[in-house]
This record gives C-alpha cells, structure tokens and sequence, in this order.
C-alpha cells in the first residue's frame, strides 16, 4: 500500500473550508458568464445543465471517498461530509434555476414537466431523498440517530443512480461526458456488494505478511 502524505492536524478543518470555497467557485463562474452573455444562445439552459453536471461530479466524489480509502489508502474521509454537501447545493442551484428561470414559477407547467417527463420526475425523487441527508450531515444527527443515521445515508446510493438516469434522459443522448459519468456511477456502486469480501481478502493478506516477517 502506498504512503500517502497527509496535511498536519492544525490544517484540516481549513482545508475543509477551503474545499468549499473552490467547490462553489464552477457556480460563480458560470454565473458571471450568464450575466455577461457567455453562455451562448441559450443561457438559462446552459447554466441550469452546467449546475447539474457539477452536482452529480460531487455526488460522484463522495462516493469514490471509501474505495480510495480502502484501495489506495488515501484517506480523505474528512471531506466526504463537504463533497456531499457540496453535491446538495449544486442540486439545489439547478432546481431553483429550473424553477424560477426556465419555468418562470409557472406551477401548471411545472406539474406537467413532472408528471409528463421522466427524467424531471427522477430528478424530483431524488431532491426529495438528498434533503434529509443534508439535513443529518452534521454531528448533532450522528449521535443523534445513531446507527439509523448510516442506514439513511445508504440513499446516496439510489441517489447516485437516479442522477446519473436523469443527467442520460436530459441529454437524450450517450456521448463521451454522460458516458464517463454514468460509467463511474455505475463502477461505485458496483464495489459496495463486493468490499466486504475485498477488505477481507486484504486483511488476510496483510496477516501472512505480518506473519512470513
């Protein structure tokens, strides 16, 4: 296993916050670029998608945290909380884009959307299930739930799936960015049924190795 360097201990909730800051930044950008006439000919849906992009990059980034860990032995587990978050937010900027410069809060065709399109109506459920873990993403919820709190957090797994669905259907198309990331959706998902068995292979291991010393 590879020794990763890590940052001393005094710097940790800094960088924290600091991957906040650079995670936000995508959305300022594409901001600026709207209210500057740089997002083409259609701005508001260029933007609503570009939101969208980054949020499942994030969701994508919090997944990847256990199998980095586990198989590469870097251990970014304090920035899952962040990344997840992050992901959260970046759903939320697309949504109220949706809401308020695509539809123009014009319910009635904000109901038929949902009722009428399937990749709106994935894309609803899975806002629905992202809420209650932004909500428990802090450590008042983890003592709190205890381990009802891991079991609710495992809807980032559907979550993940239903995005990277919604992100195909709204392209109506597979070319190389959707494909990249649905396959990496798909490659996360598929190592949870198998990292038990894979951590125990591991540990073997390391004990016949301990053991041959």
């Amino acid at each position: 296993m590879p020794s990763w360097p890590s940052l001393p201990r005094k710097l940790h909730g800094p960088s924290v916050w600091a991957l906040y800051a650079f995670g936000l930044c995508p959305a300022a950008w594409y901001f600026y670029l709207g209210a500057t006439g740089g997002l083409g000919f259609n701005p508001v849906k260029t933007f609503q998608h570009l939101l969208g992009l980054w949020a499942l990059r994030f969701i994508i980034a919090t997944l990847a945290i256990t199998p980095l860990r586990d198989l590469l032995g870097i251990n970014w587990l304090r920035y899952r909380r962040a990344l997840g978050l992050l992901g959260f937010y970046y759903v939320l900027m697309h949504f109220f884009v949706w809401l308020i410069l695509d539809r123009r809060l014009d319910f009635s065709s904000i109901g038929a959307d949902i009722a009428k399109r399937p990749y709106i109506t994935i894309g609803m459920v899975c806002i629905a299930c992202l809420v209650p873990l932004a909500l428990t993403s802090n450590n008042w919820s983890i003592r709190r739930l205890g381990p009802r709190w891991s079991e609710l957090h495992k809807l980032i797994y559907p979550v993940a799936l239903g995005g990277a669905l919604h992100y195909f259907l709204a392209v109506k198309s597979i070319t190389f960015v959707p494909f990249i990331h649905i396959a990496l959706v798909v490659t996360l998902l598929a190592y949870r049924p198998v990292r038990k068995p894979i951590m125990s292979w591991k540990r073997g291991k390391s004990r016949v190795a301990q053991a041959t010393r």
